[in-house]
């Protein structure tokens, strides 16, 4: 997502354990499920998500068990009692993450990507012929701001 944090604080601790809930997994599988209520729009690094799972199994919300070199992650009974006051948070949470996913899978379609492409290109080549006077920049500013407001209508 762009520059606004995916999560509140302590939001992605309530997430992992809402999917540990649904099931036991590997540090690799959450970032994926992740990454999957976004939409593909948004994945958790390594570095949050295997320091968040150490910190649920040091504060006894998660189990670890190792097999062939990996670790799996369960949640425990305390894990249980600590999501189950947290709906509310959890539901605005997997909101939030639908709604990023909601954006990402429009911006695949292909008639937007044709014209946020089409869009950049002209823009690129306009200032690409040289500097802009103050008329030429009010009216593309102008168009900008008249599809901008187009949109927002839509």
């Amino acid at each position: 997502m762009s520059g606004k944090r995916m999560f509140e604080q302590g939001h992605l601790r309530l997430l992992v354990l809402s999917l540990l809930q649904e099931q036991a997994r590997h540090g690799y599988e959450i970032i994926k499920a992740i990454e999957e209520l976004a939409g593909g729009d948004y994945a958790p690094s390594p570095g949050v998500i295997y320091p968040t799972l150490t910190l649920l199994e040091e504060t006894g919300f998660a189990s670890v068990s190792e097999a062939n070199g990996k670790k799996r992650y369960a949640i425990t009974a305390e894990g249980e009692a600590e999501i189950a006051g947290e709906k509310d948070t959890l539901e605005r949470i997997r909101a939030r993450l639908g709604a990023a996913g909601s954006v990402a899978d429009a911006r695949r379609i292909p008639e937007l990507q044709r014209a946020m492409h089409n869009f950049k290109m002209a823009l690129h080549l306009r200032l690409g012929k040289g500097p802009l006077d103050s008329e030429a920049t009010q009216r593309i500013a102008e168009a900008i701001d008249r599809a901008a407001r187009d949109i927002e209508r839509s």
